[in-house]
């Protein structure tokens, strides 16, 4: 996929300039003062000392000076791009003000529009520097221990392995390792959770966290361009090219609105002067503030500040959406399919049961751990892990084979020895028939069945600890209408144990990881279905589903580049907050939208009867609205994750 820097754009093409605010270029102050300046002198001239020459010539200097940028654009993009836009239109709508005698609302026109621009220019600006100043919560220096010395050195040039050492109160400059000290931290830069977290050695850190009391030496694992969050910049930043398809179809609609209007401006100054014997200054007056009303600038940004506020947002909060396609995508959602392991639960099985039955459970134990020492599952951790604590030796394990979603074989002393679920063991011939195995599996745990040959030597049950958030967080979902479904590779009577403890709507047992996928699209027919994952195990199903949101991504990389949405927290309740984010941005678009056209329509309309001027079509229909847009949008960054206790 190819990515390329992007700024909050639209393609109407004013011509302006995005560097800064207009009260950052003395030029832009300066010009729109003695406009102004000249304006009121005007208006001064003609109302009160009845001086019709000076005022004409102080409105020309104001159209001149507001207005010179304008013309020159919007005639270079009708020569080189051979298309109107809006800056050509408001130059002839001000030299046609002045060729019929209204000078005062050609230079009101012009005026009033560059503020417009400006305060434009100003929401792409503010929402450009909203996501870059998530990288400004990172320090320019860092304190690095060279031969011996505190060094105070640009996080640029700190190298991997280097060892950073940082005071209480200090923010993290690089991601690292703890090699020395212990603190609490705070994340709310990367996670969006204030609360701190506690550190100790070898626990991982993040660049622009906050080191709260204790003294820390931290190990660089990451350049400074690699950090979690510069990647967070980054995908924020990319995420605005990826276009809604509700800002594609304004695109498009604006590429035939202009010049609809223009030839609608046309026929309302020429056919009812020479068909219908009408006065021609008065519809050629009518035609221009026809044109000046065509002016899309409202509706174009009305989608794009929306859609850069709520991502914006969601990044400070922990929640990273690639793209404001998925953020429309998200409020479209019908069904929430979840992977069990690491995701409902917590992911960090233990061994509740050995349990001998051909054989006693010391050797089944030893035997499972022999194999399993060659499995990165996390059933095989625990079972590894469990077999430790006996400091007891591995025995030797020849022609090992892992059978995806079944367990894994090997031969241990000349013999076939098969540790793994339920499925594995009968298609090895292995009989089963305890009714203590049911009874493990009814109480929620798995059971991992240890055989040889064609006989069961006995098995080893382990236990996941359903995550603290997930009940109320499923129910949180439910409440929304939203169907939840758990899908996992576990047998049916642990899945069932499971899906009752969460409250999911229903759940899919003993599932490959092709069956996963399957499952994914056939929940795809019935709704737009989003799957939550650890980004690793369930990657192919988080690659069917319409959205794939991964857990716990400030930890992984491969995670972060996996996801359509990444909560960077290993922290479930995030998921009604994005829901919630997710539909109440689409709502300010629609109101964005809807407010947009109205106004322009209302005021299409009262140009016929005469009852709406040129300054009124510029500072209602466009300065005005371009205000109520950018305000509306603001109120995005007020949706907040709440915790979940409160909605019980």
């Amino acid at each position: 996929m190819s990515h390329k820097k992007n700024e909050v754009n639209h393609n109407h093409d004013h011509g302006h300039s995005h560097n800064g605010g207009f009260w950052e270029d003395p030029r832009q102050v300066l010009m729109l003062a003695t406009s102004g300046i000249l304006f009121m002198f005007g208006l001064f001239s003609e109302f009160i000392i009845k001086n019709q020459t000076y005022a004409v010539i102080l409105f020309a200097l104001t159209t001149i000076i507001s207005g010179y940028k304008l013309a020159y654009k919007g005639i270079k993009t009708l020569i080189t791009k051979k298309t109107l836009n809006i800056n050509f239109l408001i130059s002839i709508a001000a030299v046609g003000s002045f060729l019929i005698g209204h000078g005062e609302e050609g230079a009101a026109v012009v005026f009033l529009f560059t503020i417009a621009e400006l305060l434009e220019e100003y929401a792409a600006r503010n929402a450009r520097r909203s996501v870059h100043s998530l990288m400004e919560l990172a320090p320019e220096f860092a304190e690095v221990k060279r031969d011996g010395k505190v060094v105070n050195v640009p996080v640029r040039a700190v190298k991997v392995d280097e060892i950073v050492a940082i005071r209480p109160g200090d923010k993290i400059p690089l991601d690292g390792v703890i090699v020395e000290g212990v603190s609490s931290v705070n994340q709310a830069s990367i996670t969006g959770e204030s609360m701190p977290v506690s550190k100790i050695i070898n626990d991982d850190v993040y660049a622009g966290s906050i080191n709260n009391e204790g003294y820390l030496e931290v190990k660089v694992t990451k350049l400074s361009s690699e950090s979690v969050l510069s990647k967070i910049v980054e995908f924020v930043t990319l995420a605005q090219l990826k276009k809604s398809p509700t800002e594609k179809f304004i695109d498009k609609f604006s590429r035939y609105y202009t010049p609809g209007v223009v030839l609608l401006a046309i026929l309302l100054a020429t056919v009812p002067p020479f068909v219908l014997d009408y006065s021609f200054n008065t519809w050629v007056y009518k035609s221009l503030v026809l044109l000046v009303i065509s002016c899309p600038c409202a509706l174009a940004i009305s989608t794009p500040v929306s859609m850069v506020s709520g991502l914006t947002s969601g990044a400070r909060n922990g929640v990273l959406i690639k793209g404001s396609s998925y953020v429309e995508a998200l409020s479209k959602i019908k069904t929430f399919a979840f992977d069990k392991t690491g995701t409902l639960t917590e992911g960090n099985l233990v061994v509740t049961d050995v349990v001998g039955v051909d054989s006693d459970a010391d050797t089944v134990l030893r035997l499972a751990a022999s194999l399993e020492a060659m499995s990165e599952h996390p059933v095989a951790e625990a079972i590894v892990e469990r077999y430790n604590k006996n400091e007891g030796s591995l025995l030797k394990v020849k022609d090992f084979q892992a059978v995806t979603g079944k367990g894994i074989i090997g031969e241990v002393d000349g013999d076939k020895v098969y540790v793994g679920n339920r499925a594995l063991v009968n298609e090895n011939m292995v009989s089963i028939s305890d009714e203590d195995v049911l009874a493990l599996e009814s109480m929620g745990k798995t059971v991992v069945f240890v055989g040889e040959g064609e006989s069961v030597l006995g098995y080893i049950a382990v236990m996941d600890k359903v995550r603290d958030d997930s009940v109320r967080t499923v129910r949180e979902l439910n409440k929304r209408g939203l169907k939840t479904v758990m899908l996992t590779g576990d047998n049916m009577r642990t899945a069932r144990a499971i899906a009752e403890e969460v409250e999911v709507f229903s759940y899919m047992a003993e599932l490959l990881p092709e069956d996963k996928v399957k499952e994914v699209k056939r929940l795809r027919e019935e709704g737009r279905t989003a799957m939550v994952g650890d980004g690793v195990n369930d990657a192919p199903a988080l690659v069917s589903a319409d959205i794939g949101i991964v857990m716990g991504a400030a930890g992984s990389d491969v995670a972060l580049e996996a996801a359509d949405v990444a909560l960077m927290q290993d922290d479930i309740s995030k998921l009604p907050y994005l829901m919630d984010l997710s539909k109440k941005t689409l709502e300010v678009v629609r109101q964005n939208i809807l407010l947009s056209i109205i106004i322009k329509g209302a005021f299409a309309v009262l140009v016929f009867p005469g009852l709406v001027t040129l300054w009124m079509a510029v500072l209602f229909g466009d300065l005005g609205l371009t205000f109520i847009v950018i305000l509306n949008a603001m109120r995005i960054s007020k949706v907040k994750p709440r915790a979940l206790m409160e909605h019980e």
